[in-house]
Formats: C-alpha cells, sequence, structure tokens
C-alpha cells in the first residue's frame, strides 16, 4: 500500500453508496455492523432492525480496475426479532451487534450474527437447479394416491433461476446474563468465543446446549464492579489465544492452555495515566471501545475515545503506536458527555498487509493512517461527493483562530452524523464505512 492518502501516490475515490436518501431515517435502518469475508468478495451489514444484507463483488469488475469495488446486493434476511424475556421483565432488541465470517470450506458460505443475547450461524447457499419427476408428488408437490402409480419415474434436476437461500444452522443462546458486544471465530475453525460485560463463553461450531465459561469477573457483591468487558477477539493465529479489553483502558492476553478459567491473565497491557492530564472525564475516555488483532498476529490494536493505539504482544507497559483521532473534542468532553455521545463505541480495522488503520469520528468523518510514514489522512463519507470515481478531498477542523478556506470549524461538526463501523478489504484497497442507514464504499485511485 503506497499510502492512506491525501499524497501525491494515492488517493481514495468514490465507488458506491447503498440504502435510501430519506432524510427521516427509520430506527429499524441504521447499520450497527459492517464485515468482509475472508477473500473480500461478500460483504455483510447488520442493522438496529435485526436484518443481515449481504452485498457481492461485481465478478466483471474485478478485471476493471477503475470499477473494482462495485458490489450488488445478494441475500437480504431477517436474522434476529424482537423477544421478551418474561422472568425479567425485559425486551430483547432485534439489533444486530456484530457479524463475524467463518473461512469459506465449500460452495456454501457461513457467517455467524448475534444480538444482545442470542447468537446464531447462517448458511448462505445458492441453487440454480430443482428436481422435477417425483413419484409419490405431483408437480404441485401434493401427495399422489400410490394404487394409481403404475409406473417409476427417475426424478431429474433442470436448471432454474439463480436462488440464494440464507437457512439458520444453529442457534446458541441462554448463555449470557448481559448483553453481548463481542465474537470471534477461533483460527481453529471449531470453536468461536463470546463476550458480554462480565464474562466470556467458549463454543464449539457444532454444540449449541452448552458451552465453556473462560472469563468470570462478576464480583460476589456487584457493588464492588470497577469494570466491564467491552470487546474480546481470538488470535488469527495460536488457537489457545485471545484478548479482552476492559472500561478501564486495559487489555489482558489469556492462554487458554494455563487453566481453563481464564482469570488470571497472560499479560496485561496499560499504559501509565499522565496525572496533569487528569479530569473527571479521564476514566469514561480511556475505556476501549474495539480491540483488534494485526492479520500477522504479532500486534493489536485498541481504539479508546480520543485515540488509537498500537500494542506489541511482546511490550506490556505503553502502546509503539499512538495516533489521535480527535483531539480537537478534548475541549468540549463536557458537551459531549451531555449529550451521550461520550459514550459512543468507535470501532477500528487493519488493512490487509498490516500498514493502514481506519477508524470512526464525527460529522461523517473517518480517519485513516499510514504507519510507516505517520501520514494521516481525514475524509468524509457524504452524498455531495458520491459521484462516480469523484476523489475524496481531505478535511481539516480548524480548533481555533482564523478559520481557513477549506477547513471546518469544530463547533460546526454534526455529532449526529458519525461513522462507528467501518471495514477493510482483506487484499485491495477498497474500504466500507457505514454512516447511520447508508453503506459508502471507496476504493483507491486507478490513474
Amino acid at each position: 500500500m503506497a499510502g492512506v492518502g491525501g499524497g501525491n501516490d494515492f488517493q481514495w475515490c468514490f465507488s458506491q453508496v447503498k440504502g435510501a436518501i430519506d432524510e427521516d431515517v427509520a430506527e429499524a435502518d441504521i447499520i450497527s455492523t459492517v464485515e468482509f469475508n475472508y477473500s473480500g468478495d461478500l460483504l455483510a451489514t447488520g442493522d438496529k432492525g435485526g436484518r443481515v444484507v449481504i452485498f457481492q463483488r461485481e465478478q466483471e469488475c474485478k478485471n476493471r480496475p477503475h470499477s473494482r469495488g462495485e458490489y450488488s446486493v445478494y441475500s437480504t434476511f431477517q436474522s434476529h426479532e424482537p423477544e421478551f424475556d418474561y422472568l425479567k421483565s425485559l425486551e430483547i432488541e432485534e439489533k444486530i451487534n456484530k457479524i463475524r465470517w467463518l473461512p469459506q470450506q465449500n460452495a456454501a458460505h457461513f457467517l455467524l450474527s448475534t444480538n444482545d443475547k442470542t447468537i446464531k450461524l447462517w448458511k448462505i447457499g445458492e441453487r440454480d437447479k430443482r428436481a422435477e419427476g417425483y413419484n409419490l408428488k405431483d408437480e404441485g408437490g401434493r401427495p399422489r394416491d400410490p394404487f394409481r402409480i403404475t409406473s417409476l419415474r427417475v426424478p431429474v434436476l433442470l436448471p432454474m433461476d439463480l436462488m440464494v437461500e440464507a437457512s439458520p444452522r444453529r442457534i446458541f443462546a441462554n448463555a449470557h446474563t448481559y448483553h453481548i458486544n463481542s465474537i470471534s471465530v477461533n483460527s481453529d475453525l471449531e470453536t468461536y468465543i463470546s463476550a458480554d460485560d462480565l464474562r466470556i463463553n467458549l463454543w464449539h461450531l457444532g454444540i449449541t446446549d452448552r458451552s465453556f465459561n473462560i472469563v468470570d469477573i462478576k464480583p460476589a457483591n456487584m457493588e464492588e464492579l470497577i469494570e466491564v468487558i467491552t470487546a474480546a477477539e481470538c488470535h488469527p493465529h495460536q488457537c489457545n489465544v485471545f484478548v479482552y479489553s476492559s472500561s478501564k483502558g486495559t487489555i489482558r492476553l489469556c492462554d487458554m492452555r494455563a487453566a481453563a478459567l481464564c482469570d488470571r491473565h497472560t499479560k496485561f497491557f496499560e499504559e501509565p495515566e499522565d496525572p496533569s492530564g487528569r479530569s473527571f472525564f479521564s476514566e469514561i475516555i480511556s475505556s476501549i471501545s474495539d480491540v483488534k488483532f494485526s492479520q500477522s498476529g504479532r500486534y493489536m490494536m485498541t481504539r479508546d475515545y480520543l485515540s488509537v493505539k498500537v500494542w506489541d504482544l511482546n511490550m506490556e507497559n505503553r502502546p509503539v503506536e499512538t495516533y489521535q483521532v480527535h483531539e480537537y473534542l478534548r475541549s468540549k468532553l463536557c458537551s459531549l458527555y451531555e449529550n451521550d455521545c461520550l459514550f459512543d463505541k468507535f470501532e477500528c480495522c487493519w488493512n490487509g498487509t498490516d500498514s493502514g488503520i481506519m477508524t470512526g469520528s464525527y460529522n461523517n468523518f473517518f480517519r485513516m493512517f499510514e504507519r510507516s510514514s505517520r501520514k494521516d489522512v481525514t475524509l468524509e463519507a457524504c452524498r455531495e461527493s458520491s459521484k462516480p470515481r469523484a476523489l475524496l478531498k481531505p478535511r481539516r477542523v480548524c480548533t481555533g483562530g482564523k478559520r481557513k478556506k477549506d477547513e471546518i470549524s469544530v463547533d460546526s461538526l454534526d455529532f449526529n452524523r458519525k461513522i462507528l463501523h467501518t471495514a477493510w478489504h482483506p487484499n485491495d484497497n477498497i474500504i466500507a464505512v457505514a454512516a447511520t442507514n447508508n453503506l459508502y464504499i471507496f476504493q483507491d485511485k486507478i490513474n
């Protein structure tokens, strides 16, 4: 990858936008998760209405560099429905919290989707043939009278219009008392973990009626609770290793070989706090909202409210890289606390070679960082720049003094327009950015 943007050698341009343009957005249409599959040919989104929409990369576009970032709808299905827990008098939302693809092993695709309580394994398969010529059923599918069958026919397969079917193969329920915030597929391709505020469970993909509790931080007395689990992920290559982050800004790495219950971590990552910068909001903004291993497994990245940090797994006392996402908001923390924006959970993602990082911000801005040159750029997902192959112009935020022509004042940022969910194609420079109910797809500019 030559760069993340802003330089002469590398620029991002618009490819597509999905979703309605309406000013009044229905709550159910707001995108809550975005995920490419392992090849990057499929892109899944989940929304607050419990739906999963899968987009497929146009096959003929792969050979046309200018339009290789074009995707069309492949399948849409209702993954979760609203439920009610009568024992706790609690409504369970249908909102999709996370989607995780399984590596493809045959013609079908499999993905895990979860709401607050229930995880489902979905199979997405194609059917382009239908059977005809049954002996015990007529053409309409109704049973035939066996006494009227005088000859036997051999059923044949006839071609039909391609149909994409999504069917739930497993339902993993009743294992989480608190809201599920993470699911992560293990590198052994047989197990996965799911995390809620206080516990992490290990599941086998083929077994739905039991899971193993591998982390439990719930205190005997809930009044003594000082932190919650915010995110968890399996190592991409070592099936015994996983990490989880906390609301106190710490990350624990656990090894499942050490003990059945991983309450005692193997490594503990924490950056010492600068006492001079301490404020009322310090604990809130230090809470980690996302943790992601690099593709190589050597590093991991964490996102807190104001920054992205890259940690070397061999160095626990401080991150090796820190990138400020929107430092200009530090002076606005009081108003952000009052309008609840301070509790927004931003995600982050790596590119396919671990050389680039992307995460979201407000005003539909998203930030990209190139690790080798330490270059960074702020781009915007908006309808105004949604002309085919239109270049994305870098945005700059003015924090005070005289505002330049292309800058936007920090006071005029729209905090209702936010980029919480982003995804980077595993092999190409194609990115997907969720902005409320719209999915923007951008690709690098080909000269």
